[in-house]
């Protein structure tokens, strides 16, 4: 079995990163987030993190770490599609999800350990990328060498970006695979966390429920939201699940904008996120800016940036407006055999209620334990 460790969300195309613009934000549907019709899951969710210890923060600087922690909270309520706060400056915050497994934000500084050790906890599993680290200026390598002068507690990096629910399905596989070899390892508490632990880190622990623990996806999602306030892109988990129980299969979809009258045109959101953007290129024969991209299967949803503004393109399928009337292009790529058993599981594994059977989760689990580390 194929591990999927080497998929990458990179393109032959030039990605540009910008900062996000709360003027110009995207839309985000419910079935976008991933929200399954049987869980309530609101729109709109205030969810603030309550510190669970100590702030490290000094007194100097705090109004600096709180801008920082605002901007933040921003760029993820527009990234994430929900109104989403956290507070750095508070200190490390967490929930236990079962007695032996935590989701919480990140740690900040070595006595952090400590304080994770008291609880039992023998694998902090982190999720964050260095740019992460770098911008509530977190000194991780302080932290991994003060874990490493103890034998009774392992630090271990498993990197997904931040906000980008594709990069998530990507590497939710192995990511669990390193997990679950972990927890066989090292058993008692595992403390699994993101920057803010209200997106990846409660996505990861949901596909190691999941896949691991025999948890039903509606189950497992009802117990973490019982236990903490967070939005997990469930869409990535389901189309994960999918591409580890069949081929991954690719198609070239081909993106147009009509007409000459303007300098630049780009899309955001596809399979780069909302962070990035890709350049279309200009075709004179056609007098149509194009793009061509290889996709997996699964529902995209894009937006259009011409010349600097966001917009949606009338002559490809758009979705309904949200609330505040923004509206989304979105792109279905599909097997080209509806009838195949691997479509027939995709459609299963990507509805409203997916479960796994005996046997499928038996293949998994040969997956997790045959997928070679990244570190």
């Amino acid at each position: 079995m194929n591990c999927l460790q080497n998929l990458t969300g990179s393109s032959v195309l030039p990605l540009r990163s910008f900062r996000s613009n709360p003027t110009r934000r995207p839309s985000f549907s419910i079935a976008t987030l991933g929200t399954m019709s049987c869980i309530d899951l609101p729109r709109s969710m205030a969810v603030k993190a309550i510190s669970g210890s100590t702030s490290s923060a000094e007194t100097s600087g705090a109004e600096a770490k709180e801008e920082k922690s605002e901007i933040y909270s921003n760029n993820m309520t527009e990234a994430m599609g929900a109104v989403l706060t956290y507070r750095h400056e508070l200190g490390m915050n967490y929930d236990f999800i079962r007695p032996d497994l935590i989701v919480g934000s990140c740690l900040q500084t070595p006595k952090d350990v400590d304080k994770l050790r008291s609880i039992g906890v023998k694998t902090i599993f982190c999720l964050q990328q260095d740019s992460d680290l770098e911008y509530f200026s977190v000194d991780i390598g302080d932290i991994r060498e003060y874990a490493n002068t103890f034998d009774d507690i392992e630090h271990l990096r498993a990197e997904i970006r931040d906000f980008d629910s594709y990069d998530l399905r990507l590497r939710l596989p192995v990511v669990v695979s390193k997990l679950y070899k972990a927890i066989n390892r090292n058993g008692g508490v595992t403390y699994v966390h993101c920057t803010a632990g209200l997106g990846r880190a409660p996505a990861a622990a949901l596909a190691y429920m999941f896949w691991v623990q025999g948890y039903k996806l509606t189950d497992a999602v009802n117990l973490l939201l019982s236990k903490r306030a967070c939005f997990p892109k469930l869409d990535a988990i389901k189309n994960a699940t999918a591409d580890i129980l069949t081929s991954m299969t690719k198609r070239v979809v081909t993106l147009t904008w009509g007409g000459d009258n303007c300098s630049t045109v780009e899309i955001s959101g596809l399979d780069i996120g909302w962070g990035q953007r890709i350049p279309l290129e200009f075709n004179k024969e056609q007098g149509s800016w194009i793009l061509k991209r290889e996709l997996p299967e699964g529902r995209y949803e894009y937006k259009y940036v011409i010349d600097g503004g966001w917009t949606h393109n009338k002559h490809e399928p758009f979705t309904s407006p949200n609330k505040d009337g923004h509206v989304n292009n979105y792109v279905h790529v599909v097997e080209d055999d509806p009838n195949s058993e691997s479509a027939a599981i995709r459609k299963r594994m990507t509805g409203d209620d997916p479960h796994l059977t005996t046997k499928e989760r038996l293949k998994i689990r040969r997956f997790l334990e045959s997928c070679p580390s990244d570190e």
